[in-house]
Parts: C-alpha cells; structure tokens; sequence
C-alpha cells in the first residue's frame, strides 16, 4: 500500500466524507466484516432486514400495500423465502405508471433522484435515500476490494464522457475531485479505430494501477494493442463494467496489459455494484447482506446451474423501495446457491445478458450469450458485429469488417451460424462503418425486435 493509498484512506477520504456528512466508511466497516460471516449468519442479516422492509412498505409506501392486498398478503405472513416469492414483481412499467405511490409518505420530501441510461430506448427515473447511496458506495468498494481495486490506488476510468455543457465551475470542482482519488476518465464513447494510438499513449502516460472500463472499448483496445505489437504494464487490476466480461476476452486485456488480472463486475444504476469477481475468479460474489437476488421461473442451465431473470430487492432504499423487481437481465446461479471459500456470500455463476436480447430459434432454442462472440473471436478481419433478430426466422449481422475478411470468412460465418438458427432461417450480412453504443455506454452483441 502506497503512502498516497494509505493517507487518503485514513486522512483524505474520511475528513471528505465529514465534510459531507456521509458515512459510507461506516457502513464499508459493517459490510467488510459481514463477508466473513458464515453463510447462514449472513442468511440471518439478509431475512432480518427483509422483514424490516417488508413492514415498512406496508406502513409507508401506498402501492406495495395495495398490490399485497389484491392478493391477500400482509407482512405477518411472511415466515420464509417462500412466501416472499408470492409477492408481485416490479417492472419498469410499473415504476413509471406509480411512480408517486412507491414513495414512502413519510421520507417523500427526502428523496434523491437518478435516471437509467435507457439501453432499451426509455430512460427509467427513480428515487433513492442518502443512506441507500452512502451503503451503495460502500458496497462497491468493498467489491473493488476484492478485487485489489482499493480506494486511493491510481486509477484509470475508460467510461462515458459528460454530456452537454456542465461549465468551468463544474469541470474544475470534477477535476479536482478525480485528482483527489488519483482518477484520471477517458471518455470511451468518443473511442475509434483511427484515434486508438490516442488513447494507448494516453493510458500508457498515465501509468495507472488500475483501469475500470466498460468492457466493449477496453477489449477493442487491447486488441489494437496487441496487433501493434504493443502493451502496457504496470496494470494490477483491469474491472469489466457495462457488459459481461467472456473468456476471450479476459484473455486478450491481460495480454495486452501484462501482471494485471481482469474480473468481471456486475451492476446497474438503481443498485451500484450488485456482484463482484474475488480473487479466486470463481463466479460473482453477491451482496446478500445488502440486496436480495432471485431468480424468477429458474431453469436447469449448463452443468449444474440454474438460469434466470434476475429479481432484485434493495434492502435499504426506503425512500422508495424496489422490491422484486426485473431489471432485465438473465444470470445463471450454482442450483445449491451456496457460499464457497472463506467468505459467506453467495455467488452468482455467470451473468448471460439483457432477457430482451436473448436470440430464440423457430425450434424453440435460446442461444446463450456467450455463442456469438465465441463462434467470431477467431474470424479473421471481425472488427465489431452484432446480431439483429428482425423475425423468428430472419436475422441481421452488422459486422464491421477489417481487410482480412473475405469470402472465405463471410462463407465460414454463415455456415456457422446457420448451424444453430437452422437450415429455414434467413441471414443479412450488412458491412458497416461502426456500430453505435447505447445511450448508457453498453454495447448490445444481439438485440431482439421479437415482441
């Protein structure tokens, strides 16, 4: 640990915090001692805390208790896990139809509020307490933890630019800020095939300790480094963010950046840091002490695991709670979702992407997430691509090629692919220049127009 580390861990970060009137190192304490629980000690935080909530939205929050009586459901009913997954789930439709009933009366005028990037083309807004931001934090740093990610180590941040103008005053009070926690951002969404020496001088200039990045621009990077024959040591930790970190792609951003370690991260806004890679890189660990995930209507994935839309509960937004609800996205669990190791959290085996985007067959397949990128890693001249379901039985494959790519490949790509879609499905292969990001920096590999 470098003095810097050291000081603004013990100086610079707690007289910031004051000054603020957070308590996120509070809670961090609380949070770092929890992972060492036993598993069912950490059971027991996690019910505890739930029962809290589950009497607090009946008291307070007008939509919960509507809905919970339709179905005959008050909080004296709730004796296990069982009985809360009677409870309805949370959609956003839901959020945006009753946004005002979901506030707790008694904390409305007390009520932080963020929107979602809207990767589905609707931004999501929602409302959230001091307190819930502050264990936020906490979490997240107890995650980056894990990871060797601590606060105060020198960081680069590969992550969407600010958008519009926020003028001098608020340029320099955010400079100020990412100096103080040796943070450097380079706006990835500006990122392309002709500036990407730019920003390898740039991260190589910087010489940081740690790079947290959307995981699309830090693998594209890492690629372009490794086909100029370049790399960049120094780096301990690279943190996948926005998407799921595959295989072959951990592969490559360590290569690139030789001694660093990449994991895997898995989050949103309405929660921050949901689970995290550890050291072992032995599926996600997840803040059970924090959050509670489930899986609605699981079924039987590879192997031993179980697969899933994915339920969150935040155990601590009382401001306006999300209970049950569907962000989207589909992970897949061990069947036992147990703790392993020494610490008592439980893990999450892989996160399989957004339920929307999930590419079905007209035999009745879902093709995981990680099929599209394992069949195209190794094609020659595939710069970027991405799959379009227009119809059950018609797709679309924006690739944007690279001088390599010939006939020999398009012929190789389709045979492959018609190899899992079927002999009656239709392939369009479009050449395009680039392929946009979503408005919140994550970059789609398949998009679904299925209803």
């Amino acid at each position: 640990m470098s003095v810097y580390e050291r000081a603004f861990r013990h100086l610079l970060y707690p007289g910031y915090e004051r000054l603020r009137g957070r308590r996120t190192l509070q809670y961090l304490a609380e949070y770092e001692a929890n992972q060492w629980r036993s598993p069912d000690e950490v059971a027991a935080i996690q019910w505890t805390k739930l029962k809290a909530l589950v009497e607090h939205c009946w008291r307070e929050v007008p939509y919960y208790r509507a809905r919970w009586q339709a179905i005959g459901f008050e909080p004296g009913d709730l004796r296990s896990m069982r009985d809360f997954a009677r409870l309805p789930v949370l959609t956003k439709a839901d959020i945006r139809e009753n946004f005002h009933g979901l506030h707790a009366r008694s904390l409305a005028g007390r009520v932080l509020y963020k929107a979602t990037g809207g990767s589905t083309g609707e931004p999501l807004h929602f409302g959230y307490t001091r307190e819930s931001h502050d264990r936020r934090a906490a979490v997240m740093w107890r995650g980056y933890g894990w990871t060797g990610a601590r606060m105060g180590r020198r960081a680069l941040f590969l992550w969407g630019g600010a958008v519009g103008d926020p003028g001098r005053r608020a340029l320099l009070k955010e400079q100020l800020y990412h100096a103080a926690f040796q943070r450097r951002i380079l706006n990835s969404f500006l990122m392309r095939e002709d500036n990407m020496a730019g920003y390898a001088d740039a991260v190589a200039a910087y010489r940081p300790e740690v790079i947290v990045a959307y995981v699309d621009p830090i693998f594209r990077l890492s690629k372009w480094l490794l086909e100029q024959g370049r790399s960049i040591p120094g780096v301990v930790t690279v943190l996948g963010a926005a998407e799921a970190l595959h295989d072959y792609q951990r592969s490559m951003i360590e290569a690139a950046f030789p001694g660093a370690r990449a994991y895997n991260t898995y989050g949103c806004r309405e929660f921050m840091l949901i689970a995290c890679e550890a050291e072992d890189r032995d599926g996600l660990l997840a803040s059970a002490d924090h959050l509670v995930l489930e899986l609605v209507d699981p079924a039987p994935g590879d192997g031993d695991n179980e697969r899933g839309e994915l339920a969150i509960t935040d155990l601590h937004n009382l401001g306006m709670p999300f209970v049950r609800y569907l962000n989207g996205d589909v992970v897949s669990r061990k069947s036992a979702w147990h703790a392993t190791g020494k610490r008592g959290l439980p893990r999450l085996a892989r996160i399989d992407g957004r339920r929307l985007d999930a590419i079905r067959t007209t035999d009745g397949r879902v093709l995981p997430g990680e099929f599209f990128p394992h069949m195209l890693k190794d094609v020659a001249g595939v710069r970027r691509f991405q799959v379009v379901q227009e119809a059950l039985d018609r797709f679309t494959l924006k690739l944007v090629p690279g001088p390599e790519f010939g006939s020999a490949q398009e012929a190789y790509v389709r045979r492959e692919i018609a190899k899992v879609l079927g002999s009656d499905a239709s392939l369009e292969l479009e050449r395009v220049d680039d392929i946009p990001l979503t408005p919140s920096g994550k970059f789609r590999v398949t998009v679904s127009r299925l209803p």
